[in-house]
């Protein structure tokens, strides 16, 4: 059965976007950095094989609606994508009028029917969850099994926090810590 990971760079005050974030400003203003630890020179051999075993993982995405529309069009998804060719479930209150790749499923009825639908087909792969929001849907309602951060040595201030209120503690399991110059990767495991 697959597992269900959120998988989020953040700076150190726990943002995964700046102020100001849009598709012209991706990562909002002060972020930009934020994915520096597996796609720039800063990028270890360790940080790499963090990126690479998540990928190598992965057997499908949810995604918000949000974060889909920052990246599509000229210049963004373009056949497939965040991950290729791998499954994406799109979580919206609409679908989009213009059709998009097959590798996009666009889930109108919520978070849980598109991580169940994801589920079925990633097999005994990862769902990876792209996005705070779709996170903060998820894990209140215990949808998700693991969150791994990559914390990034920087404070933003504002934006988008990884965690927003919740209404209850949720306890956790630290099943890794690696430390590398461009960030410091913690993995959990979600106490049921």
């Amino acid at each position: 059965m697959a597992t269900v990971i959120c998988d989020m760079s953040t700076s150190l005050d726990g943002y995964v976007t700046g102020p100001n974030d849009s598709r012209e400003n991706l990562f909002g203003d002060g972020a930009g950095m934020l994915h520096d630890w597996f796609s720039s020179d800063a990028a270890t051999g360790d940080d790499q094989a963090i990126l690479q075993e998540m990928l190598d993982g992965l057997g499908a995405v949810v995604m918000g609606r949000k974060s889909f529309d920052k990246n599509e069009g000229d210049g963004g998804w373009g056949d497939g994508g965040p991950a290729g060719d791998i499954p994406c479930f799109v979580v919206t209150h609409n679908k989009p009028a213009t059709p998009y790749p097959p590798v996009f499923t666009f889930v109108t009825d919520g978070v849980v029917s598109a991580i169940e639908q994801a589920k079925q087909v990633a097999g005994d792969k990862v769902v990876g969850l792209h996005g705070a929001t779709v996170m903060q849907q998820a894990l209140p309602l215990h949808l998700v099994d693991e969150i791994r951060v990559h914390i990034v040595p920087v404070l933003i201030g504002a934006g988008t926090p990884l965690f927003g209120t919740l209404a209850s503690p949720i306890s956790l399991e630290r099943t890794q810590a690696v430390i590398t110059p461009a960030a410091t990767h913690i993995g959990f495991r979600v106490i049921r």
